[in-house]
């Protein structure tokens, strides 16, 4: 069953964080939706939506939290619109938190009549009040509707026929005007009451939809501790812990100790209990055993506990990277933070005033790093941080991290899947399936299958291909340099390149999803050669985040969405990429990151793409993860489907392609590799530049 927010289950006390950003993102969409709709010719169906945001909000979260977020967006509104889109936003918010509400507290129709009737009164109430109190704007207010209904009158006494109507429209306006407040108040309250019923259908129906969506994140629904700011040193005697309605333990039996001063390593498998490791630290209460420090986690606060998370750009803020570093902060702690320092200390420095959005991966995950250490955190938790970036940038990141216990008075705590991430470490935690073990297993290499059909002719070809994000602006950002590049039908090719290189831009623009600066990228047919952004479809992109392509309920719906029509469809394609069928009707909530990522690649088998371009297959698995992956795109290859993979761990990936290509600074550059950078390959990859 979906999980639904229980009323009970709902906090008390100040708006917390995610309240806050859930808000101001939703709100913000309410925004766009009101004043697009308000102002743009032929766009007010927009507003007809508008109240899906505030809906799912009200659906999620306390009222405070859709008050606030409702003045917040009326105030953007009104600076940006006019006061009629403002108040159109408040009806719409009005509308939006009455249905999500209602939903929440699992109510009925009868519900929303009472509170729309409700909210109508105080509606029409507050506009008959306020034309009784300026009654000067009343009157030339109702002297021009008598004007109005005057001339058409006249106009209407020029024709015979319709003089009759003429004199009948003057006199209803006389009647309407003389009981003026009975007509708006009247109106006002029909129809809230008939966009309750509406809505109470449409955005409800919507808000079904979504309910099976998490609603919060329940590692960190820790429960107030008010004792002084102190998580270390920290004890774990014997702690587990069991997410609710689930059978195993995903931690059982951990000791632990954390002290200032150390730099600890976690390293598993997916699906290890690292992450869980690292929200019992945070201060979530574990469901056996203790967890033993002097005062509170102080998650979040100044001298506390803080986090650096797997993805990088989740985690940024800020518009430019000096607004990032201090995000949050109250002003005058803000103010006496060293940004430049900071910055400096880890290898930002003299990028103040760069967008963050221009920063590689590694770059950002520095800039999470310098923004944690505003805070003068006591004890660092680096979730997963080395996983989606690449080798040298995890190298360097882990680098800064081992020396932060020696420059400052705290510990860090590094979570990773990577053996090699943990050398720097004082201590090693290694976790198998929720226990403490002395060493992981070893851990699987691919392997190399040489079934192979023959390639083709050419299927896709860029040509002197360049980009620049903001041309014309002085943000303009260039991405690609002159790319020239043909791929052959059949034929799986790796492109590398370091984080901030242009391979995702590539990936992108191949995929027909962004069209090029300059240049063209033309997907070849049978019937001839098109550009691909006109051919939606023929090439068909793997993000490097899968989830973010999971958009169904249940993964048989996803590949049905994506074409599979009919069980067996779906069949064949789980089959395709070697899932068990029965997996068809898991939650896609379920997955992990491995078969989150065998589901997509099942759903493009199922759509019959020509091309298939995946960007950072392996980011964020682990070793096991991989070399499954890796061996799904062996199988894949081999059964003739044209492979374009893009990525930056060439080790794995090499091992299954026929040609490597190089992509440095946006430019394709040939003979790039370091010495033995490919050694592990056979003699027989060909590894080229140009074509």
């Amino acid at each position: 069953m979906p999980d639904r927010p229980r009323e009970s289950a709902l906090p008390h006390g100040p708006l917390r964080p995610i309240e806050l950003a859930t808000g101001a993102v939703l709100g913000g969409a309410t925004v766009g939706l009101v004043t697009v709709g308000s102002l743009v010719p032929f766009a007010a169906a927009l507003q007809l939506v508008a109240a899906v945001p505030i809906g799912l909000l009200a659906h999620r979260y306390r009222l405070r939290a859709i008050f606030t977020a409702t003045i917040a967006g009326t105030l953007v509104t009104f600076v940006a619109a006019g006061l009629v889109p403002a108040t159109n936003l408040i009806g719409v918010a009005v509308v939006g938190g009455i249905i999500g509400i209602v939903k929440r507290r699992h109510g009925g129709l009868p519900a929303v009549l009472g509170l729309s009737s409700l909210a109508g009164l105080v509606f029409a109430s507050f506009s008959v009040g306020m034309l009784l109190l300026f009654s000067r704007t009343r009157h030339l207010l109702f002297d021009s509707i008598r004007n109005t209904a005057d001339g058409v009158e006249n106009l209407a006494a020029r024709q015979a026929l319709l003089e009759p109507l003429g004199r009948h429209i003057a006199g209803y306006t006389e009647s309407i005007l003389h009981w003026w407040w009975a007509w708006i108040g009247g109106g006002i309250i029909a129809a809230m009451l008939v966009s309750g019923i509406v809505s109470w259908f449409v955005l409800g129906a919507v808000l079904d939809r979504l309910a099976w969506l998490p609603g919060r994140d329940d590692l960190f629904d820790a429960p107030a501790d008010d004792r002084p700011v102190a998580p270390l040193p920290v004890t774990l005697r014997q702690v587990t812990f069991r997410y609710p309605d689930t059978h195993t333990d995903a931690l059982q039996g951990i000791d632990l100790t954390v002290d200032i001063g150390e730099f600890v390593a976690v390293v598993g498998h997916n699906g290890s209990g690292k992450s869980t490791l690292t929200r019992i630290l945070a201060g979530r209460p574990p469901t056996g055993g203790t967890v033993t420090r002097p005062g509170s986690a102080g998650l979040g606060v100044s001298g506390g506990t803080a986090m650096v998370l797997q993805r990088p750009e989740s985690q940024t803020l800020g518009v430019l990277v000096a607004d990032d570093v201090v995000w949050g902060l109250p002003t005058e702690t803000a103010a006496a933070v060293d940004i430049d320092a900071l910055l400096g200390e880890v290898g930002l420095a003299g990028m103040g005033r760069r967008e963050t959005a221009t920063l590689s991966g590694g770059q950002q995950q520095r800039l999470a790093v310098a923004a944690a250490l505003a805070r003068k955190p006591t004890l660092l938790l680096a979730d997963e941080a080395t996983s989606m970036i690449d080798p040298e940038g995890r190298r360097d990141l882990v680098a800064l991290l081992s020396v932060l216990p020696r420059r400052h008075p705290m510990a860090v705590v590094l979570v990773t899947h990577h053996e090699a991430d943990a050398a720097a470490a004082d201590r090693v935690v290694h976790l198998q399936r929720g226990r403490a073990v002395q060493q992981l297993p070893a851990w699987p290499r691919p392997v190399r299958d040489q079934r192979r059909r023959p390639m083709g002719d050419t299927v896709l070809e860029l040509k002197d291909v360049r980009h620049t994000y903001n041309r014309g602006t002085p943000w303009e950002a260039p991405a690609l340099h002159g790319i020239d590049l043909a791929v052959r039908r059949g034929e799986a090719l790796l492109v590398v390149g370091g984080n901030g290189s242009g391979k995702s831009t590539l990936a992108w623009i191949m995929a027909g999803l962004t069209i090029p600066s300059g240049g063209s990228c033309e997907l070849r047919e049978y019937t001839g050669a098109k550009p691909s952004h006109k051919r939606i479809g023929g090439v068909q992109l793997a993000f490097q985040h899968s989830r973010l392509q999971l958009q169904r309920q249940t993964v048989g719906a996803e590949i049905e969405d994506w074409g599979g029509r009919g069980t067996a469809a779906v069949a064949r394609a789980l089959d395709a990429v070697g899932l068990d069928r029965a997996l068809a009707s898991r939650s896609i909530e379920s997955l992990s990151g491995g078969q989150a990522k065998r589901v997509v690649l099942a759903a493009i088998v199922a759509s019959r793409p020509q091309v298939v371009v995946l960007d950072e297959p392996l980011a964020g698995l682990d070793p096991e993860g991989r070399a499954g992956v890796v061996e799904l795109l062996a199988r894949l290859r081999d059964s003739g489907l044209t492979l374009i993979i893009i990525s930056h761990d060439v080790a794995d990936t090499a091992a299954v392609c026929d040609r490597i290509v190089h992509l440095r600074e946006g430019r394709l550059v040939e003979n790039d590799s370091p010495p033995g950078y490919f050694a592990a390959q056979p003699a027989q990859d060909r590894i080229g530049g140009r074509r």
